[in-house]
């Protein structure tokens, strides 16, 4: 097997992570050297515990077992990583409470997280939401990775490696069927093309989930799944120097979905005409249920989500050496047709909310690993992206929306705002560039010193237009005023560069042949951002084209860690880390409706600092136990002009938020689980039982970009149970159970638009089981 990371290639000698693969348990002492691996860069094997980067692997079996198949499930396994999604484009992926910001997505920044497939940077985040195909591993890397992706990252790197074209026949397939009507189907199949100089490979995935909410209105199930993906291969190996891929792949998502659920009331400074219970009383209104667990709704505009997200790529390798010289040039696109309910509720207060997008992405990796001197290696490369988006955004407001969101007065009449509907175009051009490297300097047998740079440029001009119909008409010029806090024509362009430097150092050191040490300190930059969701409007009534562009972040961290195996086969690793952020790109929503995505601004600083540790022991071949566990800290240091939270609306604009804890992020959060193994017989036939757990827990985390009161999430504690037989041909058969104790828990709590004081969450899935065959052919 080959592992990327960074730039260097890694061969896997066995996995890493918390279970066996199916052929393990025929090797005497299975685990024994199951995080030996070979660093091809400098051409010697060397132990995980030898790579000074806090790193979680997972292999396609461990994900398969656990049934984790998208990067939603991988928060389970890992403590530090935090993924918030109200809907595929509304996803946040971040590690240690730190990559994006917790709330509606801004076309206008990049992801602090970069996710990777074959060594292409995806650039949309929504991307996380669609299914693994044919993965072979996947690799989490925390802390900044500048000096060795193509792409800058500040926070980490989720790594995914697919599988490659074999030179023998071979094919794959699984069925899974599970309660709420869950149907997931895997197949693949792989084999020559030309004799041993050409090989194919194609698979597919689809998955299929009835909603987890009811529509009492509409007597329909909504917030369900529906995915399909496809990716092939074609490996071209003319000789042992040269290593061509040619890759593609399609996906496809057609959800019923998303929407949050009615989940209490918060009272405001406003007027009690003007919280929720006064206005639903005045439009005779009562939500279905104030318990977000009933798990129904009544939203009363069509609701679905729909993206395409696909591409191709050639990776060429040429072997110069003891080095590789690698390229990765790349082509993506994504189409995204969504519909929501905005309001949250079966009231015509906002109709219609969408903002359809299509985006497209072209990259040029090149780089060489190898050799530089005697004792020193190398990592080097330029990397080179550019990226459009445009959007169609449209939002108009219903019969009830004088009343919800404006004071009651002999202006607000239901036609004022009624069919008022505001269209954007809104075009986006990024472009990115950058030379990296990182050398590996190897002063004693025991003592490495690894310093990298990165000289980092990007570019974006944006155009934004919204316009305005509908409502009533004519309209005296209070009410256009009135109308005008609530949808405002508005059009600007913005242009912004920026040119930086970044590198790290890091120092690792061999104690013993069981202990290694390791130390980092690294400065990175999160490139500039402009505000495409729309400008908040200031005192005189036009758009604040002051903040259209959010400056970068400026990142410092600093990293230590000690990996060690202790006696009796127990792997231990500690990893202790500080990272402090100047201008922190937050996402904040203004009180009026008009800002369709909420808009950026910077804090001041913020601080995150923690320990993580796992662990990890062997009982043999039969019993394997793991476990991860971390303490974060995550907060504003400085962020003197926050937006009020929800309990304040109807008084300051602003609030001092410093010292207040970011959103998104458990200060504890752990990971236990562990799988037993016994070999049996059944009908003539030598088998393998297993039975495994995995649990999950997360503390208490805020839920708002200004900490509030009533937009805290509880801790929760989450149970996964799985057992099955294993044959020694490959063929598997197991039963799961997810959510075994039927928790009730949040995903996330977020205020509903208007500032009523309503508040609505997104509320996690509840317990479901299924059954898997899976058969190799």
């Amino acid at each position: 097997m080959r592992l990327a990371i960074g730039m260097a290639t890694i061969a896997i000698v066995t996995s890493i992570s918390p279970s066996f693969a199916a052929n393990e348990l025929d090797q005497p002492g299975a685990g024994a050297t199951d995080d030996a691996i070979v660093v091809t860069a400098r051409r010697k094997e060397e132990n995980v515990r030898d790579v000074p980067i806090p790193v979680s692997v997972f292999s396609a079996e461990e994900l398969d077992r656990t049934s984790t198949f998208n990067i939603n499930r991988l928060r389970e396994l890992i403590p530090t990583l935090q993924f918030n999604s109200s809907n595929p484009r509304n996803t946040a992926v971040n590690i240690r409470g730190l990559g994006a910001p917790f709330g509606l997505t801004n076309d206008g920044i990049d992801p602090g997280v970069g996710i990777y497939i074959d060594g292409v940077f995806y650039a949309r985040p929504a991307s996380a939401s669609f299914d693994f195909v044919d993965i072979e591993r996947l690799e989490v890397l925390r802390g900044p990775q500048g000096t060795l992706f193509g792409r800058t990252t500040t926070a980490g790197a989720i790594n995914i490696t697919t599988q490659d074209p074999s030179f023998e026949p071979e094919g794959r397939a699984e069925l899974t069927y599970g309660n709420y009507g869950f149907i997931q189907g895997k197949a693949t199949i792989s084999g020559p093309l030309w004799g041993d100089k050409l090989a194919g490979r194609l698979s597919f995935s689809g998955t299929q989930r009835d909603g987890v909410i009811t529509n009492v209105a509409l007597q329909e199930d909504v917030n369900d799944l529906n995915n399909l993906g496809l990716r092939g291969k074609i490996l071209f190996e003319p000789n042992t120097q040269w290593r061509v891929i040619l890759a593609g792949d399609f996906n496809r998502q057609r959800a019923d979905c998303c929407t949050q659920v009615v989940a209490g009331l918060a009272p405001t400074l406003r007027a009690a005409n003007r919280q929720f219970a006064g206005i639903a009383a005045a439009l005779n209104y009562t939500p279905p249920s104030f318990n977000a667990f009933d798990r129904v709704t009544d939203i009363d505009s069509p609701l679905f989500a729909r993206q395409d997200l696909g591409g191709a790529s050639l990776t060429i390798e040429r072997s110069i050496g003891s080095g590789v010289l690698s390229s990765i040039s790349a082509w993506r696109y994504w189409n995204w047709d969504p519909s929501n309910d905005r309001d949250f509720i079966g009231l015509p207060v906002t109709t219609v909310s969408a903002n359809p997008s299509q985006q497209r992405q072209w990259s040029q990796e090149l780089r060489y690993a190898g050799p530089l001197a005697q004792r020193v290696d190398v990592v080097a490369g330029a990397f080179f992206f550019r990226q459009t988006v445009e959007s169609q955004g449209a939002q108009e407001q219903g019969a009830a929306a004088s009343r919800f969101l404006l004071a009651p007065s002999a202006l607000a009449i239901p036609a004022l705002l009624d069919g008022l509907r505001q269209e954007s175009d809104i075009k986006l051009d990024n472009l990115s560039a950058a030379i990296f490297g990182q050398l590996d300097w190897s002063v004693t047998n025991r003592l490495h010193l690894l310093p990298g740079v990165r000289f980092n440029y990007d570019r974006k001009q944006a155009d934004v237009a919204q316009t305005i119909s509908g409502g009533l008409s004519p309209a005296m010029a209070a009410q256009r005023a009135l109308q005008n806090s609530i949808l405002s024509a508005q059009s600007f362009q913005a242009n912004a560069d920026d040119f930086n430097v970044s590198g790290q150092i890091t120092a690792l050191y061999e104690v013993n042949n069981d202990t290694n040490v390791y130390a980092t300190y690294a400065r990175s930059f999160k490139p500039v951002g402009i505000n495409l969701g729309g400008l908040p409007l200031n005192a005189a009534g036009q758009p604040a084209v002051e903040i259209a562009t959010i400056a970068p972040e400026d990142v410092r961290h600093l990293e230590a860690g000690v990996k060690s195996r202790l006696p009796g086969g127990v792997t231990l690793d500690i990893t202790v880390f500080r990272t402090t952020t100047q201008d922190y790109q937050t996402q904040v929503v203004n009180n009026t409706v008009g800002v369709l995505r909420g808009f950026l601004a910077n804090a001041d600083e913020v601080r995150v600092q923690g320990v993580e540790a796992d662990t990890r022991k062997n009982f043999g071949k039969w019993l394997t136990l793991y476990g991860s566990a971390a303490f974060t800290d995550a907060r504003y240091v400085s962020f003197p002009d926050a937006p009020s939270p929800l309990e304040l609306t109807g008084g300051p604009s602003v609030v001092d938020a410093s010292g207040g804890r970011l959103p998104g992020v458990s200060r504890w959060a752990a990971s236990l689980g562990g799988e037993i193994r016994q070999p049996v017989t059944f009908s003539n036939r030598d088998l393998i039982a297993y039975f495994g757990v995995d649990a999950s827990y997360r503390s208490d985390f805020s839920s708002s970009a200004t900490p509030s009161r009533f937009l805290n999430v509880d801790g929760y504690t989450l149970l996964n149970l799985r057992a099955g037989l294993r044959a020694p041909n490959g063929v598997e058969i197991f039963g799961w159970v997810r959510n075994a104790t039927q928790t009730e828990y949040f995903d996330f709590l977020s205020a509903a638009p208007g500032g009523s004081g309503l508040f609505v969450g997104q509320v996690g899935d509840p317990r479901t089981f299924g059954l898997s065959v899976r058969a190799p052919f």
